[in-house]
């Protein structure tokens, strides 16, 4: 592919722990075999920050690249696209693109260059999609950059890259292929946005629900439903595996268009203020809580608050999800879906709550303090939420089970 695109020299990044696993090994030898000149960037941060979307941003400019190749999750991916963006947009201040109102979300106008991704885990779908999110250290909060000018000019999904995935790493990017589905599916619908921009270039990348993100959210959310315990229990399953990093795209391709809400919104300052969660099976010198879990544990809280808007989709996402709604009566419709995720949860032993990954009632003034400028997603919610609501889902997510 990079040869077809004359490309001369090209970035390949990736992280410390995937420069020695097979998938990096594969385009490597790629590489080498096509005689491709290319420079390998390994120092991308799992949870990227600030500081180290700024360092590959530097090593961007620094290595005037004609195209960029990210092996990777979500993080990889998202530091790609970071990367190329601000080398191809020089005299642009960090701040520039990054979403209002922490950043002065630009719309980007310059032409990037070719990008091709090589998704590792079965999560972010991050291949697919306009976004890239990282987290802002100063105001210990998550934002991101927002353009489908920064979308991978091709991706390209592999089953088996995701067979060096440990157990909790499939589980938790499968959580967030989960709330992708029911969160686009969930989100406010597209006609009733507003205001509307005046110019499409300011037409921001999530759109709201619609007929096209609702056929691949759904679809995403059948093949979760029976397909991620398996790939989660079973390293071997390839079947599991190969649908999950499928179902990853299509959730993508969903959410790329309509757009995430409460669980993501609720999620930065989750993984932004985490204080000493060090993850199982995840190989890093920081705490970090990762992205995933940090959006599901909410799921079961922001879903019965949202369920008074569109009973009837959160009941048919619960029936997808194994509960029996032959008798269920639509206005309890969020309590079905609510229980069923805490089911789901519980089958596969995630952490009870967010008051088994270090927080406390105390902290809850601080996670409303960071979910707040989240407007992003926050306003795709199909019910809108006061502080105090945001408060009560947190502290609902305290405990799970």
């Amino acid at each position: 592919d990079l040869k077809n695109l004359g490309a001369k020299k090209v970035c390949l990044m990736t992280d410390k722990n995937l420069s020695q696993l097979p998938p990096v090994n594969a385009v490597l030898n790629s590489l080498a075999k096509y005689g491709i000149n290319f420079q390998m960037y390994d120092e991308v941060r799992v949870e990227p920050t600030d500081q180290s979307f700024l360092d590959a941003i530097e090593f961007a400019k620094k290595g005037e690249f004609d195209a960029y190749v990210a092996v990777g999750g979500g993080s990889v991916i998202d530091t790609c696209k970071a990367a190329n963006l601000y080398a191809s947009s020089p005299t642009s201040d960090f701040l520039d693109y990054v979403n209002a109102p922490i950043g002065k979300g630009k719309p980007v106008t310059v032409p990037l260059k070719p990008h091709i991704a090589v998704p590792t885990t079965a999560g972010t779908g991050s291949e697919t999609t306009g976004v890239a999110i990282f987290d802002f250290k100063e105001l210990k909060v998550k934002t991101g950059i927002a353009s489908r000018a920064i979308k991978p000019t091709l991706g390209i999904i592999d089953p088996l890259h995701t067979l060096s995935m440990p157990e909790r790493i499939v589980a938790n990017s499968g959580f967030d292929v989960l709330c992708h589905a029911l969160e686009s599916y969930t989100a406010l619908p597209y006609k009733m946005r507003s205001p509307c921009p005046s110019n499409p270039i300011n037409r921001p990348a999530y759109q709201g629900s619609n007929p096209i993100s609702d056929i691949w959210a759904l679809h995403a959310l059948r093949i979760v439903a029976k397909y991620l315990k398996r790939a989660i229990r079973n390293p071997e399953d390839r079947e599991a595996r190969a649908n999950m990093h499928l179902a990853s795209a299509f959730a993508g391709i969903g959410f790329g268009n309509a757009g995430v809400h409460l669980c993501h919104g609720m999620s930065y300052p989750i993984s932004g203020l985490v204080k000493t969660y060090k993850p199982k099976d995840y190989n890093v010198d920081h705490s970090l809580v990762p992205h995933g879990l940090s959006v599901v544990l909410t799921s079961p809280a922001v879903f019965a608050f949202t369920a008074q808007v569109h009973p009837e989709r959160h009941l048919e996402a619960a029936e997808i999800l194994g509960a029996d709604i032959r008798t269920a009566r639509i206005k309890d419709a969020g309590f079905i879906l609510a229980d069923t995720l805490r089911k789901f949860l519980f089958d596969l032993n995630v952490d009870d709550g967010l008051a088994a990954i270090g927080y406390s009632k105390a902290d809850i003034p601080a996670l409303v303090k960071g979910t707040l400028p989240q407007e992003r997603v926050t306003k795709l919610s199909p019910r809108p939420q006061t502080e105090e609501d945001l408060s009560a889902l947190f502290e609902a997510s305290m405990k799970l089970y």
